[in-house]
């Protein structure tokens, strides 16, 4: 491992829980801060906007601005502006995340529906899914449906099949992209974890390599083993979502695994520690 310089960390489930912080995890990043390491939270969170994050997580206590905090929606947008230029958008989403879009030309219903006096119907160009929410009902699947049966590209922000609330695990976007994908017969281009793409920036927003940082993370898959293949050692932590179960049953093994991000500090101080031998 090169010299640790940066961490990126996940929030839901690592950070917080349904926005309140878990204990330690204020102190732990406030002490990773001192440290001096660069810090970048990476999120598949898509019902908030970054500026929104960092308020609600700064007025929690931790030392965040919105320019520490890289989301899926914004990875998205970037992705869009690269791979599918001036392009219409449907946008199935819960939650406002328009702040983040900027650029993304993101079509209604009632301008992607019509059928026109020749009996064509608007297509759109891209169906764009992000997080589930109650907007995920049958009559909003069914068009997306629709749309890409017509020939739409699918993107989505991520396919996570659950995340944890006070309310205890509640179904994300994956449970409902999986069956479009069969029923439509695409593939869906994925934006934010775990593609590699999204490590990428996430690297870059902080400036460094990726053997100079560590990944923590609740989902075992997207966060830990989807960073270990770009090339980023991967830390799970046993709060949020993480189930023995699915550790178990991983299709790879993390770097290390440690009970709570409070724990971090004490980790990290060992592995720049074992660097500079």
């Amino acid at each position: 491992m090169e010299s640790l310089r940066a961490v990126l960390i996940d929030i839901d489930g690592v950070l917080t829980v349904s926005w309140q912080p878990l204990p330690g995890a204020v102190e732990a990043l406030r002490e990773i801060r001192e440290a001096g390491l660069g810090v970048a939270l990476v999120t598949n969170t898509t019902s908030r906007t970054r500026a929104s994050i960092a308020r609600t997580l700064a007025d929690a206590g931790f030392p965040v601005s919105a320019e520490d905090i890289l989301t899926a929606p914004a990875v998205t947008a970037a992705y869009l502006a690269e791979h599918c230029p001036g392009a219409r958008c449907v946008l199935l989403n819960s939650g406002d995340i328009a702040e983040d879009l900027g650029g993304v030309a993101v079509v209604g219903d009632d301008e992607d529906g019509d059928e026109g006096a020749g009996g064509d119907r608007s297509v759109p160009d891209v169906v764009v899914v992000g997080g589930a929410g109650p907007e995920f009902g049958y009559a909003a699947l069914n068009r997306a449906f629709g749309h890409l049966q017509r020939g739409a590209r699918l993107v989505a922000m991520h396919r996570n099949l659950y995340w944890r609330t006070d309310d205890g695990l509640q179904l994300d976007t994956g449970a409902f992209l999986v069956g479009l994908e069969k029923a439509a017969r695409v593939e869906a281009e994925i934006t934010g974890k775990p593609s590699a793409a999204f490590f990428e920036a996430a690297l870059a927003h902080v400036g460094v390599g990726a053997g100079e940082a560590v990944m923590v993370g609740d989902d075992v898959e997207s966060d830990v083993l989807a960073a270990q293949r770009a090339g980023v050692r991967g830390v799970l932590v046993r709060t949020g979502k993480y189930l023995p179960e699915t550790h178990r049953a991983a299709s790879g093994t993390p770097d290390h695994v440690i009970d709570s991000f409070a724990d971090l500090p004490a980790l990290l101080r060992e592995l720049r520690g074992s660097a500079q031998e």
